[in-house]
């Protein structure tokens, strides 16, 4: 989860709420979902915020939802724009891979350090979670008075959005004294050499120009020329990436954080080669929600009047509507009308990056009214709850794995094709890592894969568990040896003999780590906790890519192939700064039922 600073004075002044404490305000922030994980050294808020909502990681964003919260502001609110002075040309030689450009224009801006600083961490959390460090999105915000543009069409101004070999032109970058071609700025430049290979591996780079030259190299760096600074008062605003829709979401939440500081918010026009835009986008969506699910989801009962209210104090707008698309409900004649007939066609502002289906707006409504505020009730439903067998077994491995001296762990489902996989050495879905008689090797599957993450971190389904536990040595490197790690955790593999596509398992998972750890150590452990079970094992030789040759075997248990362990093979250790042998197994837990 992304983390993010602010200052809690700062925060009082945005919210014009002098009279709120430290503590009033940190409660105040975990009604709405951020919560306060303490203090940094310069006596700032630290809050770790969830990934979708990304229109607060800026003092800015967190205090437009509190004074919503407060009540100060309500319904949707959408900046004012003046018409576009400035033009974003796009030329025909911009690379293929990053082909998409959007931007703004603010003026009068107040910065102050604070301001500056709070501007700077948006950017660089945006790039870290909606921008995919940068591949997919990158930022760069200049000072408007040290730009000159050309003449391009009815704008008074243009700049251009184009393409450049790695030593055809120069400029001074930020935090440099000295012209440098971009190649220069790979290879010398700090910031350059981190994102490299957003571009290494392209004939041309992206670069934008004005009549005065280069002075934006993205997603690398901007110009030393343009660079922002208390002074500022105007700014230009683009951003470059691989997808539209992201880079536009990425510039209306810049633009809300900028406007709250003072700015007004101008139109841009980019010009494509086939087509123009005009931006930011600042339009709203619409969705549609019945008011029977809101009362059945949030377990209380409204009038439409309170969804309403709900809705303005939550930073949306709901109309009513009978539920078949008919007239309006007129608020004089809701009173006489069946709830069960409503439904509500909610607003959302641009800044909002997280509503994809009626639930998120559910959410909304129930922060507004207060969780703390909903009464606990038992189900209307003729049965008792109790624990599923399943959990039952996985306690009981658990009790018994902790008895063998491991530490029970709970890692992510999450994870992403480099580390399930690569890092691993294990080839997807089988492939190379086949066994000699056509099997595929345990955790090769084709994996469930997300098809629009916010994270390149957690991209996929894991489809074994062994490299989650192998990353937490990876990660305790620093930690006293032995380290005997195991988790009960869910896995899952493409399947499309089953009905969702997917097979679900839960896979118990164990490593030793130390000095002297060998498949022995790992065999006696699981002969152990199966023989606890009344299982029989078997552990027949085998091949597996992530083991060594001759110290692998299959894990049978009751005559099923079910699993793998082995010794780790050196190339996984290396690749993981590992520099103790690790011993392991995986199996399925379901078998010791």
């Amino acid at each position: 989860m992304p983390t993010v600073e602010i200052d809690p004075n700062e925060l009082r002044e945005l919210t014009n709420a002098d009279e709120k404490s430290d503590d009033d305000l940190i409660d105040d922030m975990f009604a709405l979902g951020l919560e306060f994980e303490g203090r940094t050294e310069d006596d700032e808020f630290e809050l770790e915020f969830a990934p979708d909502r990304l229109d607060r990681l800026s003092v800015e964003g967190v205090a437009r939802s509190l004074r919503y919260q407060y009540g100060d502001d309500r319904g949707v609110y959408v900046p004012n724009t003046n018409s576009a002075e400035w033009t974003i040309t796009v030329d025909e030689a911009v690379p293929e891979e990053r082909p998409y450009v959007t931007g703004a224009v603010v003026r009068g801006v107040n910065l102050d350090e604070d301001a500056l600083d709070s501007l700077i961490q948006l950017q660089e959390k945006l790039h870290a979670t909606m921008g995919r460090k940068r591949a997919k999105g990158a930022i760069g915000i200049h000072d408007l008075t040290m730009l000159k543009g050309s003449s391009a069409g009815d704008a008074d101004s243009s700049v251009r959005y184009t393409g450049v070999t790695p030593e055809e032109d120069s400029f001074v970058p930020l935090d440099a004294d000295r012209e440098m071609t971009p190649a220069d700025v790979l290879e010398d430049h700090p910031t350059g050499e981190t994102y490299a290979d957003l571009v290494r591996d392209t004939e041309r780079y992206p670069a934008i120009y004005d009549e005065l030259g280069l002075f934006s190299f993205p997603p690398v760096i901007n110009g030393r020329r343009t660079e922002v600074t208390t002074g500022s008062r105007n700014l230009f605003v683009e951003l470059t990436g691989t997808d539209q829709w992201t880079i536009d979401k990425m510039c209306a939440i810049i633009c809300y954080a900028l406007s709250a500081r003072g700015g007004t918010i101008e139109e841009v026009t980019v010009e494509y080669p086939d087509h123009d835009l005009i931006r930011p986008d600042l339009s709203t969506e619409t969705k549609t929600v019945s008011h029977e699910r809101i009362e059945t989801i949030l377990g209380i009962d409204l009038d439409p009047e309170e969804v309403i209210d709900l809705a303005e104090r939550a930073g949306i707008e709901a109309e009513t509507a009978e539920a078949d698309g008919g007239r309006s409900v007129e608020r004089a004649e809701r009173d006489d009308h069946d709830s069960e007939d409503l439904v509500y066609e909610m607003t959302i502002p641009p800044y909002r990056v997280d509503v994809l289906h009626p639930m998120d707006l559910i959410d909304d409504l129930g922060r507004a009214y207060g969780f703390n505020e909903l009464e606990p009730r038992y189900p209307d439903v003729g049965t008792v709850g109790g624990r599923h067998e399943r959990s039952r077994l996985e306690d009981a491995t658990r009790r018994n794995l902790v008895g063998l001296g491991f530490e029970d762990l709970l890692n992510f489902h999450m994870i992403n094709e480099k580390e399930n996989f690569d890092r691993m050495a294990l080839p997807a879905d089988g492939g190379d890592g086949e066994r000699a008689e056509g099997e595929a090797v345990y955790g090769a599957g084709e994996p469930a894969t997300i098809k629009e993450p916010y994270s390149e971190d957690y991209t996929m389904l894991r489809t074994w568990v062994l490299p989650s536990l192998v990353m937490v040595l990876e990660r305790n490197t620093h930690r006293a040896y032995p380290q005997d790690l195991a988790e009960i955790g869910f896995a899952a593999e493409v399947d499309e003999s089953e009905n969702t596509g997917v097979t679900e398992r839960r896979s118990v998972g164990a490593v030793l780590a130390r000095h002297d750890a060998a498949y022995e150590d790992a065999k006696g452990r699981l002969q152990t906790l199966v023989g606890d079970f009344g299982g029989e094992l078997e552990t027949p030789p085998t091949e597996h890519p992530s083991f060594i040759d001759g110290r692998t075997a299959a894990v049978v248990i009751d005559g099923e192939e079910v699993g793998v362990i082995g010794e780790l093979h050196p190339k996984v250790l290396v690749e993981h700064d590992l520099e103790v042998p690790v011993a392991g197994f995986e199996f399925d837990l379901e078998v010791l039922n």
